[in-house]
């Protein structure tokens, strides 16, 4: 493989110079960094990285190849790739290409033999900031000029952008339970979570409302991971209240934990710089358990306006820095966590959260619940 000189150029005008990797090119997107040391197929093609230059902080990337059944959706999500060592041989048997025949297949643009802990250090103390990789344009200014093009995440809705265009089914169709998930952009393995535990899915687009979803009569609603900002998903945050008064078994992953507390008056904000990594330390302050846990978001649910409800339960939180990481609706039978719990990639310290749901079904339709909520293990 032969590359050559590639640059990346950020908002406020620090340049990083390296080396191409993937396809020749040029791209933009916000820049964030990804603290997780496996997993980066599984990181790519995360339907929430949508828009964003993602930064990997592992050393080496590229080691154990690709193969297509680590994919989390049909393509490439991030919008470009930042790492120290790009490797394209490798030495994984069940691997099927590199991860260069993967970029160029994928159109994926990226840069290597960049000093990826500075980068880093950089925008988690300036915050996350939009950037540009170029392997075919080296003049600053005109980089500049195209990268002063891009919008902010902040208030870009990206949501229906990845939802699928067309309801589809998934699981057994004699399963126990129907769930209808709302596709803002959702990781397959969360899917299989749900099929593994009995349920049977409809999935549909984003801004499927919520009589259309009724017709089905699922037995609960889920509402899934996404990329953007929550706060422009107005047609979510009303399906969501409709699923409330409605009040069947409901339950939100990473964005659809922010559209359940839109949908409950508690605003979200624009994270410094996010939490992505599968090793982030999570309390369960309704046992006192404590998990590790994978997570990408670059916004969060405002937590003085938590302390000031009544009718809000925060259920679990960030202990690097406090941040909510779950709620639960008294009097409802809705809940939702911030992380990830299908962990894909990541530790599995959180699945219980799925039995959880399927539980809360069983007990809405008369049946007995074979353990407590919120049980960790």
């Amino acid at each position: 493989m032969t590359q050559v000189p590639a640059v990346l150029l950020l908002e406020d005008g620090t340049a990083f110079y390296g080396k191409s990797a993937g396809k020749i090119g040029t791209t933009t997107g916000e820049l964030c960094f990804n603290t997780g040391m496996t997993g980066y197929q599984e990181v790519f093609t995360d339907p929430s990285y949508f828009g964003q230059i993602l930064v990997t902080t592992n050393a080496h990337i590229g080691n154990y190849g690709t193969r297509i059944s680590e994919t989390e959706s049909e393509s490439i999500k991030i919008s470009g790739l930042v790492c120290k060592n790009y490797t394209w041989q490798y030495s994984r048997l069940m691997a099927s290409e590199s991860i260069q025949d993967y970029f160029e297949q994928e159109a994926l643009v990226g840069i290597s033999d960049v000093d990826t802990r500075a980068i880093v250090r950089h925008i988690r103390s300036k915050g996350a900031m939009n950037a540009i990789i170029s392997s075919e344009i080296h003049d600053i200014q005109v980089l500049k000029s195209q990268l002063a093009k891009v919008p902010s995440m902040n208030g870009l809705e990206l949501a229906s952008q990845v939802s699928t265009t067309k309801p589809y089914f998934l699981g057994n169709p004699d399963a126990r339970y129907k769930v209808a998930v709302m596709d803002f952009g959702v990781k397959r393995n969360i899917l299989n979570c749900m099929v593994e535990r009995g349920c049977y899915l409809q999935v549909f687009p984003a801004k499927t409302t919520f009589a259309e979803l009724k017709k089905w009569n699922p037995d609960g609603y889920f509402l899934s991971n996404g990329p953007g900002d929550p706060a422009p998903m107005g047609y979510a945050v009303e399906t969501t209240k409709a699923i409330l008064a409605e009040n069947r078994p409901l339950f939100g992953i990473c964005l659809g934990h922010q559209i359940l507390a839109l949908a409950m008056g508690i605003s979200t904000y624009k994270m410094h710089n996010g939490h992505r990594g599968i090793n982030h330390p999570v309390k369960n302050v309704l046992t006192g358990h404590c998990e590790i846990t994978s997570q990408n978001h670059g916004f969060g649910v405002r937590a003085d306006q938590l302390m000031e409800r009544q009718d809000i339960e925060v259920t679990h939180i960030n202990l690097n820095d406090d941040t909510i990481e779950g709620i639960r609706v008294k009097q409802k039978n809705a809940f939702s966590v911030q992380y990830h719990p299908e962990a894909s990639p990541g530790p599995h310290d959180a699945r219980y959260l799925f039995d959880n749901f399927v539980q809360m079904i069983a007990e809405s339709k008369g049946e007995t619940a074979t353990q407590p909520a919120f049980h960790h293990g």
